[in-house]
């Protein structure tokens, strides 16, 4: 009997033992425990013990996930812990304010100025200085994407509050969404975060497939909807995944189009009003087409009424022009403007800087062809001010 209890002893110590290794060290505050030790338990052993273990998102996104979702739900009090850790994971201190920047539109401006308030506390005991908006070129949004979204602000959002459709265009994605301070692939994963947090699944297939052409793939996009979970509620990740499951079946079912099909866009296909924030006067765009990887090609139909005009702008690896009726000019900077007429076709080197438009008195259609470097194929800048437009008038 004296060995048997012996034996059952020392099996009793060993299994101790065991289980105290695989425990994993305390995360919690310690009133955790004394009030409820359950939490603790799921705190250290499940949240930190192995969500953030997983690696469907590095430990930089899980971070970008965890404090928009606190900035977003209005959690300020939780955010100095994870504004350390995050700067720890390889978060840029200009990188948390342009979060906090980006939510203020998606979550309200309180929720942003509490945030503020609660990181500053953290930058101060770090003692990172005053952070200012980068200097590097603004990101160029996918032009096709862009004239869809915005004809779909115009048409659906502006006959009832015209001053949000017209802010929307501008300011939103005119403005914000092109800052260089947060990527794109990271805007899109702090927008969908912010958007399962506080419970808007039906903003969530834009933003998805949004954050997907990006460069998210499903699997961080499905570890996205379960980290947020932890931080907003079982409930509120719930609602999500109906969302994302639409998006990943649509994307799916395009992926199955055989890649030798013949496509064929049909004329006028996809028309819309171009951006205001690239074109002066009346401008319509349609017949969007994209070459299939490794292609880089792409196109779309541009009618320009008598006097309207591009921004001037670059294109990385050049654009041709096909001028498919009535009469135009094109300029390249620094250079006499050019007039064109049906039948002729421009090529613009890569990254020349110039425009291209309407006569002023006559309406012009062009095709227009580009090919993406890195998935941009366009970077656009200021309006040709009417003077400048004006100089090419006597050259015809």
């Amino acid at each position: 009997m004296n060995k048997i209890a012996a034996t059952i002893a020392a099996s009793a110590l060993a299994t101790t033992g065991v289980e105290a290794e695989e425990r994993h060290p305390r995360v919690a505050p310690p009133a955790v425990y004394d009030v409820a030790p359950g939490l603790g338990h799921f705190t250290d052993d499940v949240l930190f013990g192995e969500v953030w273990e997983r690696a469907e998102l590095s430990p930089r996104d899980r971070s970008l996930v965890t404090v928009a979702t606190l900035v977003s739900t209005g959690k300020a009090a939780q955010l100095g812990n994870h504004v350390r850790r995050a700067l720890d994971n390889g978060l840029k201190p200009e990188e948390v304010g342009e979060l906090i920047t980006h939510l203020a539109f998606y979550s309200g401006w309180p929720n942003a100025m509490s945030a503020v308030t609660e990181v500053k506390e953290v930058f101060e005991e770090r003692r990172i200085g005053p952070v200012a908006s980068s200097d590097a070129n603004r990101i160029q949004l996918e032009a096709a994407a862009e004239v869809a979204r915005g004809a779909n602000v115009d048409a659906n959002i502006a006959p009832t509050a015209p001053m949000l459709a017209e802010l929307t265009n501008r300011v939103l994605f005119g403005d914000l969404w092109q800052r260089p301070d947060l990527s794109a692939r990271d805007r899109t994963l702090v927008t969908m975060a912010a958007l399962i947090a506080n419970g808007q699944p039906e903003q969530l297939p834009f933003h998805t497939n949004r954050a997907m052409d990006n460069g998210l793939t499903r699997q961080e996009a499905s570890e996205v909807v379960t980290h947020v979970a932890f931080y907003a509620g079982w409930p509120r990740a719930m609602s999500a995944v109906p969302a994302l499951t639409k998006v990943f079946e649509t994307r799916e079912a395009s992926a199955l189009v055989a890649p030798d099909d013949v496509r064929v866009t049909r004329a006028g296909e996809g028309r819309a009003a171009a951006p205001e924030h690239y074109f002066t006067g009346k401008v319509e765009t349609s017949g969007f087409y994209r070459g299939d990887a490794p292609a880089r090609i792409g196109g779309a139909t541009v009618s320009f009424m008598a006097g309207a005009r591009t921004a001037w702008h670059t294109h990385p690896l050049g654009q041709t022009l096909l001028i498919v009726s009535g009469k135009g000019l094109v300029q390249k900077e620094g250079a006499p403007v050019e007039w064109v007429g049906a039948g002729d076709v421009v090529w613009i080197p890569p990254n020349v800087r110039h425009w291209h438009g309407a006569s002023p008195n006559e309406a012009m259609t062009h095709f227009a062809v580009a090919e993406a470097l890195d998935g941009n194929n366009v970077t656009w800048m200021e309006k040709v001010t009417d003077d400048e437009y004006a100089a090419g008038q006597a050259i015809e």
